[in-house]
C-alpha cells in the first residue's frame, strides 16, 4: 500500500511541509520534511550545513577543543584526541594519541600491556611540569617587565590533589625555583613535610586552616628541622596557642595573617571571599594581633600577609581590586613595625572550562596567565611605591590552574537508550482496540488531524488520549499493551511537532538518547553533581565522522542524580546546552570518551556511592629520545577492588567469605563438593575484582576463575583462595 502523504499545506500565507506520513496503518514523521532534517541538526551545536564532508577540524570546533584544550589537547586529522605534553613547544613526534594509550593500557599483560580496564585516570606529568614552569615564567617575566624588586615563590595547595605521585612531581619540577606546598590540616602538613624534605630548603611550607595544639606543634617542629614553615593565623585566638607552644618548645615561629578582604566576586566560587567569608581576620582583629605581638616583643615574627579573593577569579578588574586592597594592608603592617617579607595572594587563578575565554561565566576566565601575573605585580608594586615599603616576595597558591590539565578521565560507553527515533523511523500502529467511546472518538480525531496536517490538533488529541488511558490503566480497565500503543502514538506526534517550524527551538534543546557510561559520577567527577561544575566531555575517536546523536550521559549508580546533562556549548539564545553530540555505537566495538580539566579536587572529593571505588591511575610519559615508542605507561595505582571498598565500610572480606562458605555448604547436598569449591572460588575472586563493569571479558572473569573452572584443585580453605583479599 502506497503511503498517504499530504506534501504541503498553507499556514499564514507560507507553504509548510506536512510533518506526518500515514503508511499501512502506521503513523510516521515525514523524513523529507525540511524541518524533520533539523531534528538531527540541533541549534546548540549546529551540524555543518555545507556540502563538504565532515572533518576532524569540524569536530574540534563543535566541542571547542581549541578553547579549553589549548595548548595541550587537540583533535588529530585522523579524528582522535591527542596530547601536546609540552604545550606549544611540543615537537612533532612527541604528541601522544589517547586512543593508542588506552589500547596499550587495556592490552593483556602477556601481550605487553598493563591489563587494566576503564574507567581510568591518565596523568601526564610533562603537562604538569609545563604548567608549573609556565606559572613561574609568567611571574618572572612580569617582575622583569615592571622592574619589581621582589621575586616570586609559589606554593601548591595540596588539597587540590593529595596524590603521592602528583605531590612528588610538583616538588621535583619546582625544585629549581623553590616551589613549595600549602597545607590545611594535620595529615596534609605531614604529607607536605615529608615531600619537602626531599625538595629545595628555601621552598615555603604555608600552614593554613584551623589549628589545635598538635597542628601548631607539628608546624613548629617542621621549622625546627629546617623546613621554611610559616603558620598563618585564621583566628585571633590562635596567636596565644602558637606563642604558648613556641615557648614550650623553644622554637621561634614565623607567623602570617590571613586578611578578610571586602573584595569578592559573584557566583559560586566567590562565596568564600568578602567580609562574610569563612576564613580570615577583619581589620580590627589584625590590629589587635599586631598590638599583642608588639607587647610580646615578637613583632619581628610577623612576616606574611595572606588573602583569598575566591576561586576561579573571572576578570582582571576583580583581581586588581583584591590585590590592591591586600597590598595596602601589607604596607600598613610593615609601617607598624612588622618584619613583612611575603604577600600570599592565595588561589583564584582560573581556567577556561567552556572554551569561551569570557569573564561573564563561572566556567571561564577573561585573561591569560601572563596577564594575571602582570596585574598582581603591578598592584603590589603601586601600593609599595606609594607607601615607601620594600617590595615583598610574591607567593601564590594556584592549585586548579596547575593540576587541572594534566589529568584525563577516560571511560567507555556500555550501551545506549534511544528516546523516540526508533518509533519515528519504523512507525507505530494506529490500531488501539478496546478503547471506550469517548477515547475512541479522540483517537479518530487524532488520525483526522494528522491527515489534515494539523499538528496542534493532533497534539491536543494525543495528550488527552494518553491522559485518559493512563487513568483507565490505574483503575485496571486498560491493558498494558493498549497503554503502550497509545504512548507510542503520542511520542510520534510529539516528534512530528519537533519538525514543525513553530517548535524548532524547543526540539533543538532536547536529547534523543541516553548513553550509559562505565563510571560513577559521584566517585570520578563529584563536582558535576555537587555544584554543577562543567567539565569538557568529548568522544576520543571517530571525530572525522559527524556525530548525529544527541545524548546525555548516565552513570552506573542507582541514583537519579547520576547523570551528566550539561555540556560545553550554548544554544542560539545563550543557554547552556543539555546534550552532547556523539556517534552511533557500533556493535562489538568500544566507544571511548574523556573528561578533561578534572585534575583538581575530583579525586579527593569523590565518594563511595554504591561502593564504586577509585579507578586505575596511569602515568603517561613521552617515549625516550632514542625509543621508537610513542609513549611509556607506568601504573601509578590500582583501582579499588570490592574488598578495598568493603573494608572502608568496616567489613572484613575474609570473615564475609567464611560466612558465605558456610551458606554454600548448608545449601548444597552431600556429594557436590566440587560444585561447592567452584562457587567458593568464584565468590573469593569477586572480592578482588574491580567495582566497575568489565567490558574486556565477554564472559564473567569471576566465573572463569571459579565456578566454571575445571582445572582448579585448591581446597576451599587454601591460602590461594584468599589471595584476592590481600
Amino acid at each position: 500500500m502506497a503511503p498517504l502523504v499530504i506534501q504541503s499545506y498553507e499556514d499564514e500565507g507560507q507553504i509548510v511541509s506536512n510533518p506526518y506520513i500515514l503508511q499501512e496503518g502506521k503513523l510516521l514523521t515525514n523524513s523529507n520534511n525540511s524541518f524533520a532534517n533539523s531534528l538531527h541538526c540541533p541549534i546548540n551545536q549546529q551540524a555543518d550545513n555545507d556540502d563538504q564532508a565532515w572533518t576532524a577540524s569540524k569536530s574540534s570546533s563543535l566541542y571547542r577543543v581549541d578553547g579549553w584544550g589549548a595548548p595541550y589537547f587537540f583533535v588529530s586529522p585522523k579524528g582522535q584526541v591527542a596530547v601536546h605534553p609540552n604545550g606549544h613547544r611540543t615537537k612533532l613526534n612527541d604528541e601522544i594519541n589517547l586512543i593508542n594509550v588506552i589500547k596499550q593500557m587495556v592490552k593483556p599483560k602477556v601481550k605487553g600491556g598493563l591489563g587494566l580496564t576503564t574507567p581510568a585516570i591518565l596523568r601526564f606529568p610533562d603537562v604538569l611540569k609545563h604548567r608549573l614552569h609556565t606559572l613561574q615564567s609568567c611571574f618572572d617575566n612580569a617582575i622583569k617587565l615592571r622592574k619589581f624588586q621582589g621575586c616570586f615563590k609559589g606554593v601548591f595547595p595540596v588539597k587540590c590533589n593529595q596524590n603521592h605521585s602528583v605531590i612528588d612531581n610538583i616538588v621535583e619540577f619546582g625544585n629549581p625555583f623553590a616551589f613549595g606546598l600549602e597545607a590545611g590540616s594535620k595529615p596534609e602538613l605531614l604529607l607536605a613535610m615529608t615531600a619537602l624534605s626531599k625538595g629545595n630548603p628555601n621552598a615555603l611550607l604555608v600552614c593554613n586552616g584551623y589549628k589545635d595544639a598538635d597542628y601548631v606543634c607539628l608546624a613548629l617542629i617542621a621549622r625546627h628541622i629546617g623546613l621554611n614553615c610559616i603558620i598563618v593565623l585564621e583566628q585571633e585566638e590562635e596567636l596565644d596557642l602558637v606563642m604558648a607552644i613556641s615557648k614550650t618548645l623553644s622554637i621561634e615561629p614565623v607567623i602570617g595573617l590571613r586578611a578578610k578582604l571586602n573584595t569578592k566576586h559573584a557566583g559560586h566560587f566567590g562565596d568564600t571571599s568578602g567580609e562574610n567569608g569563612k576564613f580570615g581576620l577583619s581589620c580590627s582583629e589584625i590590629v589587635v594581633i599586631v598590638n599583642k605581638l608588639y607587647r610580646m616583643k615578637m613583632l619581628s615574627s610577623l612576616q606574611l600577609l595572606h588573602f583569598h579573593i575566591g576561586s576561579q577569579i573571572p576578570s582582571l578588574a576583580i583581581l586588581k581590586d583584591g590585590v590592591s586592597e591586600a597590598a595596602q594592608i601589607y604596607c600598613e603592617l610593615a609601617l607598624m613595625g612588622a618584619n613583612m617579607r611575603f604577600i600570599d595572594i592565595g588561589g583564584g587563578l582560573g581556567i577556561d572550562y567552556d572554551g569561551t575565554n569570557s569573564s561573564n561565566s563561572d566556567m571561564s576566565v577573561g585573561y591569560s596567565m601572563e596577564e594575571y601575573a602582570i596585574e598582581v605585580v603591578k598592584a603590589v608594586q603601586d601600593a609599595c611605591s606609594m607607601k615607601g615599603v620594600q617590595h615583598p616576595t610574591l607567593c601564590s597558591e594556584s592549585g586548579r590552574a596547575l593540576v587541572s590539565h594534566h589529568s584525563v578521565l577516560v571511560f567507555d560507553v556500555l550501551s545506549s537508550s534511544r528516546t523516540k527515533n526508533h518509533m519515528v523511523t519504523q512507525g507505530v500502529s494506529l490500531e488501539v482496540e478496546g478503547l471506550p467511546a469517548d477515547l475512541k472518538s479522540l483517537h479518530t480525531s487524532l488520525i483526522g488531524f494528522a491527515k489534515a496536517c494539523d499538528y496542534q490538533g493532533a497534539l491536543e488529541c494525543a495528550k488527552l488520549l494518553k491522559h485518559g488511558c493512563i487513568e483507565l490503566f490505574k483503575q485496571g480497565k486498560l491493558g498494558l499493551a493498549q497503554l503502550a500503543c497509545v504512548n507510542s502514538i503520542y511520542e510520534v506526534v510529539c516528534e512530528a511537532g519537533d519538525v514543525d517550524n513553530k517548535h524548532r527551538t524547543t526540539s533543538a534543546q532536547s536529547h534523543n538518547a541516553v548513553y550509559h557510561v562505565n563510571l560513577s559520577l559521584f566517585r570520578c567527577m563529584p563536582d558535576t553533581w555537587a555544584i554543577g561544575q562543567l567539565f569538557p566531555i568529548i568522544p576520543l575517536h571517530r571525530l572525522e565522522e559527524e556525530p548525529k546523536v544527541r545524548a546525555i550521559l548516565s552513570d552506573l549508580t542507582c541514583d537519579s542524580d547520576g547523570k551528566v546533562v550539561t555540556f560545553v556549548g550554548k544554544d542560539n539564545k545563550g543557554r547552556r546546552v543539555n546534550y552532547l553530540r556523539v556517534h552511533e555505537l557500533e556493535e562489538g566495538k568500544p566507544y571511548y570518551m574523556g573528561m578533561f580539566l578534572g585534575g583538581a579536587y575530583q579525586e579527593a572529593l569523590g565518594n563511595l556511592h554504591n561502593l564504586f571505588g577509585t579507578p586505575h591511575v596511569v602515568n603517561v610519559y613521552r617515549g625516550a629520545e632514542r625509543d621508537a615508542a610513542e609513549f611509556e605507561l607506568v601504573k601509578a595505582s590500582d583501582g579499588q577492588t570490592a574488598a578495598d571498598v568493603l573494608k572502608l565500610m568496616q567489613y572484613e572480606p575474609t570473615s564475609m567469605l567464611e560466612t558465605l562458605k558456610l551458606q554454600i555448604q548448608k545449601s548444597l547436598n552431600c556429594g557436590k563438593e566440587e560444585e561447592a569449591m567452584g562457587l567458593i572460588q568464584s565468590i573469593a575472586s569477586s572480592f578482588g575484582a574491580s567495582t566497575y563493569l568489565s567490558t574486556n571479558h565477554p564472559r564473567s572473569s569471576i566465573l572463569s576463575k571459579g565456578f566454571l573452572s575445571t582445572s582448579s584443585t585448591a581446597p576451599p580453605s587454601s591460602p590461594a583462595l584468599l589471595q584476592p583479599l590481600v
